[in-house]
Order: structure tokens, then C-alpha cells, then sequence
């Protein structure tokens, strides 16, 4: 699994990974009828010999809500550390509730960091408490990517990465993209190269007003200078 891979991986490597379980999640969400996921965590992704991601253990998976309803109750179940904070606070369960799973392993993969790690000082026991700060602010984003990936990507790129993980972390689940504008967002972020040869490659941006494809909802995001958007929503739906 991720979880258990002992040498650093390069950074398109590890945009790959992220596409293909981003990609396996979007599938469950776009499903006839969509299924959340609940434990997404690097230990539930398998990789191959070519590190080809695939999502595994459904055992806590859950049919998400039909009709008008807006979410599933359920007894909280999961993993600390990746579990959104709504979910764990009320035990309502959505798919945006994955997303933010989803934006801790991101997390992980950019910063080679686990999502909970005691042996660290105590300010940097949570990686998203740690992080999250820094992830919206461009001075400081990438002081959080692993040294182990120096001059293996573009600035641009990591710029794109780390701002994806801030809008997926939100605290309010309606600020989180979909998982379908997830892959959109990783797909270009595999290439390695200059800044330069990264300029030409169109990278969807959540600051700007959007059409999300297939479901005809509109958003336009706005940027919050904290990682805590419960007052000032980092997106906000129409």
C-alpha cells in the first residue's frame, strides 16, 4: 500500500497516485447510485509494480443520500487524522466528506508526512493543523513540500497542489470541490519541467467563477487567508 512504500517517490509519481485514487473516488461518486467512500487514507490505496493506485478495503463504504436528502446519519466510523471534522462532530456523512480524506492524503504525499505523527515537536503532531496555514499563503507553501523533491517540479505546479489540498480541507464541506473537478485539477500536474514548459498547460483555478461539468451547478470560490472557513466559506455555492 502508500502507506507501506519506503523509498521517496518523484513528484510525478506521486501526482500519478493521487490522480488514480483521485479517479477511483470520483467513480463511486458519480456512480447511479453514489457510494462515499468513509475511510480514504493511504493505507486503503494499493499500488502496483508501475505504482498504478487502487482503492481497496470497502468495508466501511456507505450508499450516499437519494432524492432531496442532503446527507447520510451514521455512527462515526474511520480513521483519525483523515475523517472531516463535520462527520466526526455530527456522524452526517457526504461525499464531500471523502474530499477531505482525500486532501489529507495530498497532504501526505507533498509534504512526505504522516497525517498524525507523535514523534514530531508538539505543534506538528496533525499534519493538517501543521500545513494548513502555510498551504494559501504563497511565501510559505513551500517551506511544507518534502526537501527529498527538490528541482523535481515546477513552482507553478506545487503552487496548483498545495491550493487544491487547501480548498479540499476546507471546514465547510460546501467549499470542498467534487471529486470529478479534483482529477481535472491533478491531471497536468504530473508533467515535470521548467515553470515555463508549466505555462502553457491550463489548470482549472477555484478562485474563479466555474461551471461544473454534469451536474449544472455553479461556484465561485473566494480565497480565506485562514485554513478554518467556517465563518468565511473559501467556496461559496449558488
Amino acid at each position: 500500500s502508500l502507506s507501506e512504500t519506503a523509498s521517496p517517490l518523484p513528484w510525478a509519481t506521486r501526482m500519478s497516485i493521487a490522480l488514480g485514487a483521485a479517479k477511483g473516488l470520483a467513480c463511486l461518486h458519480n456512480a447511479e447510485r453514489p457510494v462515499i467512500y468513509r475511510d480514504f487514507k493511504t493505507s486503503n490505496i494499493l499500488l502496483d509494480s508501475d505504482y498504478t493506485a487502487k482503492l481497496s478495503d470497502f468495508g466501511l463504504a456507505k450508499a450516499g443520500p437519494e432524492g432531496d436528502e442532503t446527507h447520510v446519519s451514521t455512527r462515526v466510523m474511520g480513521t483519525y487524522g483523515y475523517a472531516a471534522p463535520e462527520y466526526v462532530m455530527t456522524g452526517h456523512l457526504t461525499a464531500r466528506s471523502d474530499v477531505y480524506s482525500f486532501g489529507v492524503v495530498l497532504l501526505e504525499l507533498l509534504t512526505g508526512r504522516k497525517s498524525i505523527d507523535k514523534s514530531r515537536s508538539s505543534r506538528e503532531h496533525s499534519l493538517v493543523d501543521w500545513a494548513c496555514p502555510k498551504l494559501n499563503d504563497k511565501r510559505r507553501l513551500l517551506q511544507i513540500i518534502d526537501p527529498r523533491l527538490e528541482g523535481q517540479y515546477s513552482v507553478r505546479a506545487a503552487h496548483k497542489a498545495c491550493s487544491l489540498a487547501y480548498y479540499c480541507l476546507s471546514q465547510n464541506p460546501k467549499a470542498r470541490p467534487l471529486m470529478s473537478d479534483v482529477v481535472e485539477t491533478l491531471e497536468p500536474l504530473q508533467l515535470q519541467g521548467s515553470d515555463a514548459s508549466f505555462q502553457s498547460i491550463h489548470v482549472p483555478d477555484y478562485r474563479i467563477h466555474r461551471r461544473l461539468t454534469g451536474n449544472n451547478v455553479h461556484y465561485r470560490a473566494i480565497p480565506n487567508p485562514k485554513c478554518a472557513p467556517a465563518a468565511v466559506p473559501a467556496c461559496r455555492v449558488r
